[in-house]
């Protein structure tokens, strides 16, 4: 039997905290800050944690991640 392989750009999108959240990246971040408000980029610079959901929906690709 095949083993499942792994999503390699899963490992560059997401980051495992300690406790076993789950954080994304956001969009919109990477060039063009200059046309941004202070206030959109402050909201930009944290990582949300994702949403209970996506990762019901990753979690066979996370699994591997570990």
């Amino acid at each position: 039997m095949p083993k499942m392989k792994t999503h390699s750009s899963l490992k560059d999108r997401i980051k495992i905290t300690g406790t076993g959240k789950v954080r994304r990246y956001k969009a919109y971040k990477n060039h063009l800050m200059y046309g941004k408000t202070p206030s959109q980029k402050q909201r930009l610079g944290k990582s949300p944690v994702m949403s209970t959901g996506d990762v019901a929906r990753l979690k066979q690709q996370i699994s591997n991640l570990k």
